[in-house]
């Protein structure tokens, strides 16, 4: 990685970001001051308006999709951005202000709905409140007449005309008094109580004792009639409703026009951050970055068409981020790595180490010819068809890879869909044969070869942690940290080394025995002599180093780890056979050979999703927890370059990919 200064004239300003952006070559680097005699602008304002301007093409998408959500196929999420011609930014700049009008009317309208639904609220409220009241013939705020009193209301309990009136007799017994009751429920009464004006206190103290409550919002209109101008109310509000999502759709043909115009703000907000980071005169700006060694060269090319321009390149700091970049082997292993953390500057690059050992696990977990094949078949095929962007190609090219691994160890442990072919084999002939009778190589058997597959995959992941601790040795003897490479990691090694030829002694050659032992037996008495070497006094030396011994069994117990191998290389194999197995109950007949194949894909496609699930988070297990924790640091600052970084559009002939 290189630091880099560009200097040119702030009237070609415009040119030249728009160049550097769109190539994507530079990082911008972020100084905390500028250098002096320069300053640097406030763009605050622009940037936030730009800011806005995406939120609002983002909430107008939303609508659109709440209301009409955008059709996409299954498969749509492997489709790559559109490319547009670098001459179309211009015609969606030149749109960006009818477009944000339409985000506008859009936003106005969703809001005209919400109000509209409230106010749907509030008359559905109103017409419960007033459904007791329906059969009153007088309206509710009512109080009196020439010679009556009229009380209307409630009473928190149900009564009915006797109990209603012993009630009132108990409490006034010289009440003179007419009830109605409109609605009685086990929760409240409605009712309405005619009364000499005279006796108007005392039919409301007689009330009121046992709870009575006038109307919430006593109307001057009878409550049918109000209910009839609400309940016309509600539908004039359904036929706004209505119009206002027939607006909303009519806008539906600009959603396209819409992402664009959002990743055209995104591209400005972008541009305007990095013109805050800029030093600057009156006359001329200059950019600090980082780039990549390798693409010097072509940063000098561009800047020499774009406008005159002083490049400059020195050694970049420790505080230069990290730019991976890998084989076409490796490559689509990044993610990986990237989703772990960016190696630092001292750390050495493990995506080469861990594309072959992800591959190689994954492959020995799902351990099935016919689902290998169906992994590279269809990834090609989606990748041919989809033309998807960088990411989502190398992902699709992870398991790409995967997938040839799964063929091989498939072939290996003579799976083809499990015993489909013996299966099929059975069926033709009537008699009954296995895969590796069938098959004209020599074959595993999961389940017979269960024990040798066992060892087979410790092996292997003892392998997998020596290389580990072999990364570890070479980043301390880069540091020049040979006492940590020689005595924390070489002995280590060396001991692993040694219990494994004492065990290959055990299971063949007597004499190895002795040549294992004697390997382990000077390691550890390295290890005691060593690793206390930071304590003060002898004692504390030799106790440092014994107790530095337990650590055998973090390294047994990783060692045991690997036996997930073989267990998930079983359960892919075994659900294979028995959904093979539940596939051929049906018989021969039409009515069977149906079912056979309704059973035998939705098995597979269940054993398909659970299995390739189930390996692939325990090989990333492996990487990170058995493998990483032996050397890998990471906690380096990723290489995100200025660019046209958009989530619907890709410029033709850009350097994003």
């Amino acid at each position: 990685m290189k630091a880099v200064r560009i200097i040119a004239l702030k009237k070609d300003r415009k040119r030249v970001l728009e160049h550097l952006q769109d190539s994507a070559l530079v990082m911008v680097r972020h100084l905390e001051q500028s250098d002096e005699g320069f300053h640097r602008a406030d763009t605050t304002a622009q940037l936030k308006q730009f800011e806005r301007n995406a939120e609002l093409t983002e909430q107008a998408l939303r609508i659109l999709n709440r209301h009409q959500p955008e059709k996409k196929g299954m498969l749509a999420s492997f489709k790559g951005r559109k490319e547009i011609d670098p001459d179309e930014i211009g015609r969606i700049a030149t749109d960006s202000a009818k477009i944000v009008g339409i985000c506008q009317k859009l936003i106005r309208l969703e809001k005209q709905l919400a109000d509209y639904a409230a106010e749907q609220i509030r008359i559905r409220t109103l017409l419960a409140q007033l459904e007791p009241w329906k059969k009153l013939d007088i309206p509710l705020n009512t109080r009196e007449t020439a010679t009556t009193a009229v009380l209307i209301g409630t009473l928190p309990r149900m009564y009915d005309d006797v109990s209603l009136a012993e009630a009132l007799a108990e409490e006034c017994p010289a009440l003179t008094f007419e009830a109605e009751i409109l609605y009685a429920s086990s929760a409240m009464t409605c009712l309405v109580l005619f009364a000499p004006k005279k006796q108007r206190e005392d039919a409301e103290k007689a009330l009121r004792s046992l709870g009575f409550a006038q109307p919430v919002n006593p109307t001057s209109r009878t409550p049918s009639v109000k209910m009839q101008r609400q309940i016309k109310k509600g539908e004039d509000l359904e036929l706004k409703i209505e119009q206002a999502k027939q607006d909303i759709l009519s806008y539906t043909d600009y959603r396209e026009a819409i992402c664009e115009t959002q990743d055209y703000f995104n591209l400005r907000a972008e541009k305007y951050r990095v013109i805050a980071e800029l030093d600057q005169t009156d006359h001329v700006f200059v950019l600090h970055g980082y780039i990549p060694e390798e693409d010097c060269g072509k940063l000098e090319k561009l800047c020499e068409r774009t406008a005159d321009c002083v490049v400059e390149f020195e050694d970049a700091d420790e505080d230069a981020p990290i730019k991976l970049k890998n084989n076409k082997f490796a490559e689509p292993a990044q993610s990986i790595v990237s989703m772990y953390s960016t190696p630092s500057h001292e750390d050495i690059d493990p995506t080469p180490l861990l594309a072959f050992f992800f591959y190689f696990f994954f492959g020995m977990m799902f351990s099935d010819a016919g689902y290998g094949l169906l992994l590279v078949i269809g990834t090609a095929i989606l990748i041919k068809v989809f033309k998807p962007d960088k990411k989502m190609r190398n992902n699709l090219k992870l398991f790409q890879y995967c997938g040839v691994s799964t063929m091989l160890w498939g072939l290996a442990f003579g799976s083809i869909f499990g015993d489909a072919p013996a299966m099929i084999y059975k069926m033709i002939t009537g008699n009954a044969i296995t895969m590796k009778e069938l098959l004209p190589w020599p074959t595993l058997d999961t389940q017979k070869d269960a024990l040798f597959i066992m060892i087979l995959s410790i092996a292997l992941g003892l392998v997998h942690i020596l290389v580990g601790m072999g990364c570890k040795f070479y980043v301390c003897w880069k540091r020049k940290e040979y006492a940590k490479a020689l005595f924390d990691t070489g002995l280590w090694m060396l001991m692993l080394i040694g219990f494994a030829v004492l065990a290959a002694g055990m299971a063949s050659l007597p004499v190895l025995i002795y040549v294992g032992g004697g390997i382990a037996v000077a390691s550890a008495v390295g290890l005691i002599l060593t690793q206390g070497r930071g304590k003060k006094n002898i004692f504390g030396k030799l106790l440092g180093g014994v107790a530095s011994l337990y650590d055998i069994t973090s390294y047994i117990s990783d060692l045991l780890s690997y036996s997930r191998l073989l267990a998930l290389g079983l359960t892919t194999g075994v659900m294979a056979q028995v959904f093979n197995m539940l596939s051929t109950l049906f018989g021969t007949s039409v009515f069977g050979i149906i079912l056979m194949i309704l059973v035998f894909v939705a098995g597979h496609a269940v054993t398909i999703a659970l299995n390739a699930l189930g390996s692939y988070v325990h090989t990333m297990r492996l990487q990170y927890v058995e493998m990483f924790s032996k050397f890998y640091e990471g906690g380096g600052k990723p290489f995100e370059p200025f660019s046209l970084k958009s989530k619907h559009f890709k410029t033709k002939g850009s350097n994003e990919d």
